[in-house]
């Protein structure tokens, strides 16, 4: 059995391969895929920024200061600010506040600039993670599949 018995969506990530053509993606530069290490580091970046952001407002109670009764609380709080910030981001600018730092943007593969409520769909889909960590062998999350959308470089 190989691999095209299986299924493309077992597959995961072919390295070294090109760009698929089922995404008119150019193969580097502006406007082709971005990494996987660019997106993960915008995740975080955008992670960190809402935990930062809670530990702010909250006077240090929620966020990485909450005291161990208040975690529950504080992850939700944390969640909420991070789904908030990465929608109305991507909606506005196409694309988080860690994405745009780091080059990277959110496109709609049909051209259409992504609207609020494809925004906040892709938002809960990677605030359910599961969406986000299964991929195809186009290096996209179900999430972006599903939405017919890709994470591409801006530089």
């Amino acid at each position: 059995m190989d691999r095209r018995e299986v299924g493309s969506w077992l597959s995961g990530p072919l390295l070294g391969l090109p760009n698929s053509s089922t995404l008119n993606l150019p193969a580097d530069g502006a406007g082709s895929r971005a990494g996987t290490g660019r997106r993960i580091a915008a995740l975080a970046a955008d992670w960190a920024l809402s935990l930062a952001v809670v530990g702010v407002l909250s006077g240090g109670a929620l966020g990485l200061g909450a005291a161990p009764q208040d975690a529950n609380r504080s992850a939700a709080v944390v969640l909420a600010v991070f789904a908030v910030e990465v929608a109305v981001f991507t909606w506005l600018t196409g694309g988080s506040l860690g994405q745009r730092a780091l080059g990277c943007a959110v496109a709609s593969l049909d051209g259409r600039r992504l609207g609020l409520l494809r925004a906040v769909l892709r938002t809960a889909l990677v605030c359910l993670v599961v969406p986000a960590v299964v991929f195809d062998s186009d290096s996209r999350g179900l999430h972006d599949r599903w939405l017919r959308t890709a994470v591409v470089r801006t530089r």
